[in-house]
C-alpha cells in the first residue's frame, strides 16, 4: 500500500523534474531574447503567446488539471520569460517590452 509519505516523496520526484523542465525553457527564452535584440523584435509578441496557450490548452486534455488551469500555469511562465527577454535586451530586467503590466493574476 502507497503511504502519504511515498507519495510526497514521488511530489519531490515530480518537482525536481519541473524545476530543471522550467529552467530549460528560460534558457531557450533568454536566447530569444538575444534574437529579438539582434532583429529589432519586440518582447511581447500577443500572437505568439495566443499560439502557446492554445497548444497547451490542447494538451490538457492529457491530465486531471483542465484547459483553463494550465493556461493559466502558463501565463505566469510566460510571464517569467517575458522579464528574463527583457533583461537580455535591456540588460535591467526592466519595462520597455510593450506588454500590459502584470497584475499577477492570471494575465
Amino acid at each position: 500500500m502507497t503511504t502519504l509519505d511515498d507519495l510526497r516523496d514521488d511530489i519531490d520526484r515530480v518537482d525536481e523534474v519541473l524545476v530543471r523542465l522550467l529552467n530549460e525553457r528560460a534558457r531557450v527564452a533568454c536566447e530569444i531574447g538575444r534574437i529579438k535584440k539582434d532583429l529589432g523584435i519586440e518582447v511581447y509578441q500577443p500572437e505568439r503567446e495566443k499560439q502557446v496557450l492554445a497548444h497547451v490548452r490542447g494538451i490538457a486534455a492529457e491530465g486531471p488539471l483542465g484547459p483553463d488551469a494550465i493556461a493559466r500555469l502558463f501565463e505566469r511562465i510566460i510571464d517569467e520569460a517575458r522579464r528574463l527577454e527583457r533583461r537580455m535586451i535591456h540588460g535591467d530586467g526592466g519595462d520597455g517590452d510593450g506588454a500590459p503590466p502584470s497584475s499577477g493574476i492570471g494575465d
